[in-house]
């Protein structure tokens, strides 16, 4: 292209009027897509529907092919290829318009879908819309307010979106979809209908994507995607999101939002992978379903969601004794229970430790040695973690040897112990019938629940950490010292002080949360209410089947109680009470009386 051709487009793209028209071109997109998809048409308002999509596709088309022929040195070369890419999608969209050229270009056809058209818009979408700069000022709103803010958002969309009529097959009142809504962005997995034969495709869908969303943030796909495009960010920002990723430096915000998604679909599409070659063809025949059934389940176990299609989650008789399955799931919630910061340093160990081991075989002077790669965070979650699967697996297997797991193989009974112990801690699918458990597994299941997954995980709970340090707390007393040593290190005061916080907070909300239900609905067992409250307090999902009969009262309760689990009473408090500047003064102390 002649630098005159150049000069001159961007004589005309100047002045973002055309990102703006491009912005709202794209929103007009998506609230068509919308429209489209959740109500039902008839034929000529199909036709008028496609053509309005083209409406939009034509200029859309223009605005991104001068962006692209303009591009300057500075424009990132990722940016430039989506770009690219959306052109060239927009462009066969266009050229399958013309009858000509789809006779003379047979393979054209297979773009001949309204499947593509929606792909198209949606790429549109995130192209424009992550373009849009936003600053997050921390005199507006705090990390937690935003965290709060995001998951509510999501929640109230997602409320609308289920409430649609081709949402679900017969359609939901407003409290249910509520309750749905919650419980898919709060990764929690319990239900008031059933998700595989209440829903449509396009409901399923829906709470898939609100799964995803809600186990990893709306704020870290947004975040991330804005830093795509726009190649920079304030410094505010940076410091908001430091909070929001866990991250240890400023600078490594955005890389370590990268390392998250990466790795989160990663895992989901193996899992995915895994879970289809599992399935036996005669149960699922169509290779669609097979595939939608393989890609819900891995982000439902990844999410530690717990939804499933299935009427009675893998406790169907087609599932039930396909252990295979039921290791590949518990392995992906197992990882996402684990939390995005031991993730990200067990890979930082694991390549160290192969490094290492390659450096010792060429040249063992050389090899470099790091004692401190695998962090105190991880070592506390990891080593807690694995004690609490092996004895959780010990004791169910132990409880239910003659009972739950009397059909199984002895193979069988090993994975469906393992399964049992794992699922409570915030997981959510059923291998068994959890109404037909003795009250001693009850008991277990109570505190793997209350326990939860680890930090910065998509579980909820406590979280493992938690409990660590409150049992390391007891030994320390007991042997008269006046810290908390473990691996060789001193754990800091706030750790601990934020650790008893959590606890205290956690049997608020759930003794709160089981008074009110008893209240309101006094002709449930008070253990089944119990194990209500704590499912939904820890984002477990698992339920003594009574969920759909609760009243609304009670329904509004678990909705709140989800909510608070998911982003704890601790963020909460915080959110409401802001940032308190810190005083220069100290009281004198003095002991008070306990035991």
């Amino acid at each position: 292209m002649s630098s005159l051709l150049r000069k001159r487009l961007s004589q005309i793209y100047s002045g973002n009027r055309f990102d703006k028209i491009a912005g709202i071109l794209s929103i007009l997109g998506v609230c068509l897509l919308i429209f489209d998809l959740g109500f039902t048409h008839i034929q000529s308002e199909e036709n008028i529907l496609r053509t309005l999509y083209y409406c939009i596709i034509i200029p859309g088309f223009l605005i991104v092919l001068t962006r692209c022929l303009i591009s300057s040195e500075e424009t990132p070369g990722k940016v430039l290829v989506f770009d690219w890419i959306l052109t060239i999608l927009f462009g066969l969209l266009l050229l399958i318009r013309l009858d000509f050229i789809l006779e003379k270009i047979g393979y054209l056809k297979i773009f001949n879908q309204m499947g593509w058209v929606y792909f198209s818009i949606l790429l549109f979408f995130i192209r424009e819309i992550s373009s849009f700069k936003v600053n997050f000022k921390k005199d507006y709103l705090n990390p937690a307010q935003l965290f709060v803010a995001s998951f509510l958002f999501i929640i109230f969309l997602g409320t609308i979106f289920l409430l649609m009529p081709k949402a679900t097959h017969s359609g939901i009142s407003l409290i249910d979809a509520l309750f749905t809504a919650t419980s898919a962005v709060c990764v929690t997995g319990l239900i008031v209908v059933d998700t595989g034969s209440y829903f449509t495709a396009f409901g399923q869908s829906i709470i898939m994507i609100l799964i995803q969303l809600g186990g990893l943030g709306i704020m870290t796909f947004a975040s991330y995607f804005s830093y795509f495009f726009r190649g920079n960010t304030s410094y505010a920002n940076q410091l908001m999101l430091k909070d929001i990723s866990n991250s240890e430096k400023i600078g490594e915000v955005f890389m370590v939002l990268k390392k998250i998604l990466l790795l989160t679909f990663s895992i989901e599409a193996i899992g995915a992978l895994f879970i289809y070659f599992n399935l036996d063809s005669s149960i699922i025949s169509s290779v669609t379903e097979r595939i939608f059934f393989s890609v819900f389940h891995s982000i439902s176990g990844f999410c530690n969601a717990g939804f499933s299609t299935l009427e009675n989650s893998l406790y169907e008789p087609e599932f039930r004794f396909n252990y295979p399955l039921h290791l590949i799931l518990a392995g992906l919630f197992i990882l996402g229970g684990i939390g995005f910061p031991i993730l990200l340093n067990l890979y930082k160990y694991v390549r160290y430790y192969l490094l290492r081991k390659l450096q010792k075989f060429k040249d063992p002077n050389r090899a470099k040695y790091l004692p401190w790669v695998l962090n105190l965070n991880s070592r506390i979650v990891l080593t807690t973690s694995f004690i609490l699967l092996l004895i959780g697996t010990g004791v169910f297997y132990v409880f239910e040897y003659n009972n739950t797991l009397s059909e199984h193989s002895a193979f069988g009974k090993i994975v469906t112990a393992f399964f049992g112990a794992a699922t409570p801690r915030t997981a959510g699918f059923n291998s068994i019938d959890t109404s037909a458990l003795h009250f001693s597994t009850l008991m277990l299941m109570f505190l793997l629940m209350w326990i939860g997954a680890s930090p910065a995980s998509n579980g909820g709970g406590i979280k493992t950490s938690t409990f660590a340090l409150a049992t390391l707390n007891f030994f320390s007393l007991a042997k008269g010292k006046d810290r908390i040593e473990v691996y060789k290190r001193e754990v800091s005061n706030i750790s601990i002080r934020r650790a008893f916080a959590i606890i205290s907070l956690s049997l608020l909300v759930i003794g709160v949360s089981l008074s009110i239900i008893s209240f309101l609905d006094p002709e449930k067992g008070i253990i089944a209410i119990a194990f209500e409250a704590f499912s939904a307090y820890s984002t477990v999902g698992l339920s003594m089947g009574i969920t759909a009969d609760l009243s609304s009262g009670s329904k509004i309760v678990i909705i709140a109680t989800m909510f608070i689990g998911r982003v704890s009473m601790l963020t909460l408090l915080i959110a409401i009470l802001r940032d308190i500047k810190h005083l220069n003064y100290r009281y004198p102390s003095e002991e008070i009386l306990i035991n």
